[in-house]
Order: C-alpha cells, then sequence, then structure tokens
C-alpha cells in the first residue's frame, strides 16, 4: 500500500474546516478542543497527532499499524492514539480527525457538520 505523508500544513488545515476548533499552545504543541473538550494535540517536532479514540478503535489501529500508530494514553473511557503524519494518507487522517472531533463535539454540533470526504 503506497502511503503519501501529510505535511503538517495539510493537518492543520484538516482542522481548521471542523466546527468550533479552540486552539490552546504550549512549549511543544498544542492542544485542540471543541467547545471545551480535548480531542487532539499536535507536537511540530515530531510531525505527530494525539487523536481520541474509542478504546475499541485505539487497540486495532496499533495493532494493525504498529509503525503508523502508538497508545498515547486511555482517559475517561477513550483511548487516545499517536499517529505519525509521514506515515498516513491523507483520507484515512481526515477520517481519524474528524470522528476524535465528533467523540468531543455536542451531539447537535457533529449532526450540523458530517464529514465530507
Amino acid at each position: 500500500m503506497l502511503v503519501v505523508a501529510v505535511p503538517d500544513e495539510q493537518f492543520l488545515a484538516m482542522v481548521d474546516e471542523l466546527a468550533e476548533v479552540e486552539r490552546a499552545h504550549a512549549a511543544d504543541y498544542t492542544s485542540f478542543s471543541v467547545r471545551g473538550k480535548r480531542f487532539g494535540y499536535y507536537w511540530p517536532r515530531t510531525h505527530t497527532t494525539g487523536l481520541k479514540q474509542t478504546i475499541s478503535e485505539q487497540i486495532a489501529l496499533v495493532a494493525e499499524r504498529p509503525d503508523v500508530f502508538e497508545i498515547q494514553f486511555t482517559s475517561g473511557g477513550f483511548g487516545w492514539v499517536v499517529v505519525y503524519l509521514q506515515k498516513i494518507d491523507a483520507d484515512e487522517l481526515a477520517e481519524l480527525l474528524y470522528e476524535a472531533w465528533q467523540l468531543s463535539a455536542p451531539e447537535s454540533l457533529a449532526e450540523d457538520h458530517p464529514l465530507r470526504r
């Protein structure tokens, strides 16, 4: 399977396509939230993102492709995964990013903003 890396700028543009995203900048990373609930992180130094997923999805992603995904942590019934932007294609990343956002967004907001890919 040929994988085309996702440049950091393209990933950040994907984040900007989601509704009501709030960014918080720290020294080494940026976090992303929707209405106060965190759904992702971005580390420019390592070209990685951490995304909220269900625990079963976290386990499946890491088991299937440990070169692309790794376990970040679990919290509140969710499993977070680190995604290597240089090892994933844009369509798959967009889907995972949307799922992460959807897990944090209020249901009505998610219904108003379905994934359009």
